[in-house]
């Protein structure tokens, strides 16, 4: 039977007509902080931040299919590692193939801006699956699962 999960986000106002969204996430466990976007082909996550939640280093993550664009570059190297659990209030995923990119410029713009880093991108991707309806003015995120 499936379930509608209504998530809390934070909203984060960055303009007069912009903002950005963010979701308490966990990866093994462990608390992520994720910005949401519905531009993001991709879930992904920080490859400089994985080793908080998972016990290989970074130098030793496998490639992941040559380079990948987005997050304000043009290219940039993937890699991927197996997350034991994904999860995002009820929703968790098993043995989550988790693709890696290098967010430190992201992580720079939001320091400068006083805002915490992020560990991840929550990706077109997950929002399709799952049929997920963002409320902006409500400040929710709803899944079914």
């Amino acid at each position: 039977m499936k379930m509608i999960l209504k998530i809390s986000l934070q909203r984060v106002d960055l303009e007069s007509d912009g903002c950005h969204l963010f979701v308490e996430a966990r990866i093994n466990s462990k608390k992520a902080n994720m910005l949401v976007d519905t531009g993001a082909s991709k879930t992904v996550f920080d490859m400089n931040r994985i080793g908080k939640f998972v016990k290989k280093k970074k130098n030793t993550f496998e490639a992941f299919g040559g380079r990948s664009t987005g997050l304000g570059t043009s290219t940039m190297q993937s890699m991927f590692t197996i997350v034991d659990e994904f999860s995002i209030s009820e929703m968790k995923i098993d043995n989550y193939q988790a693709i890696l990119l290098d967010m430190k410029h992201v992580n720079k713009s939001y320091r400068s801006l006083g805002l915490p880093p992020i560990d991840g991108v929550l990706g077109s991707d997950l929002l399709l699956k799952f049929n997920a309806v963002i409320d902006y003015g409500k400040a929710t995120l709803k899944l079914i699962v």
